[in-house]
C-alpha cells in the first residue's frame, strides 16, 4: 500500500559548488567506536549574511560537530535566478566549509533554496533528516518578534523532523568562538 502525499510544494533551489574537502576518518582504534558514531550525522545550518548567523556557525562547530558529520548549509532567498545573489552567498558558502573543515574536519553540502526561510528550513530537515537543526537569532526585542514573527520560532513549531538549536546572538553573553 502506497502512502499519497497530498499538498506537496515544489521549491526551486540551487546546489553550490564547494572546494572538495572530505576528511580523512582514521580505522576506529576500539570496537565501541563503530556504527553510528563513526557514519557521522547530518547538521543542518541556517545560514544567512549576519554575524547572529555566523556565530551559530561557530557554536555548532565548537559544540555539536564531530568527525564524520556532514554539515548542510541552507541559505533561503527570494529569488534563485539572481545571480548576484548567488554569486555572493556561493563564496560566503565556500568560505564557511573551508572553516568547517579546519576547524572540526567535517564535510559540507550547501544549498541555496527560494521561498520563506521558515518554510525552507523546515522542508530542507525534512528531506536531510538530520540530527539537529541550527540557527542564530536576529536579534529583534520580545515586541518584535511579536508583532512581526520569527524564523526560530517558526522553525521550533513547524520542525517536526529534528531538534531545533537557536544560539542566542554574541552580545548575550557568549563571545565568539573561532
Amino acid at each position: 500500500m502506497e502512502t499519497v502525499m497530498e499538498d506537496v510544494e515544489e521549491y526551486n533551489f540551487r546546489e553550490v559548488r564547494l572546494p572538495s574537502l572530505i576528511p580523512v576518518v582514521p580505522e576506529p582504534e576500539l570496537e565501541r567506536e563503530s556504527g553510528e558514531r563513526r557514519r557521522g550525522r547530518d547538521i543542518v545550518l541556517a545560514i544567512d549574511h549576519g554575524p547572529n548567523s555566523k556565530h551559530a556557525f561557530d557554536w555548532a562547530l565548537i559544540h555539536l560537530c564531530r568527525l564524520a558529520d556532514t554539515i548542510h548549509l541552507i541559505h533561503a532567498v527570494s529569488d534563485v535566478k539572481n545571480q548576484l545573489v548567488y554569486d555572493t552567498t556561493q563564496g560566503l558558502m565556500e568560505k564557511l566549509a573551508v572553516e568547517a573543515f579546519e576547524v572540526a574536519m567535517v564535510k559540507t553540502v550547501a544549498r541555496i533554496v527560494e521561498g520563506d526561510a521558515g518554510k525552507v528550513i523546515c522542508n530542507e530537515a525534512e528531506r536531510i533528516k538530520p540530527a539537529a537543526v541550527v540557527m542564530g537569532t536576529r536579534g529583534r526585542s520580545l515586541i518584535q518578534s511579536v508583532l512581526q514573527g520569527s524564523v526560530g520560532e517558526y522553525c521550533v513549531h513547524n520542525c517536526k523532523s529534528a531538534p531545533v538549536v537557536i544560539v542566542p546572538g554574541k552580545d548575550a553573553g557568549d563571545a565568539s568562538i573561532i
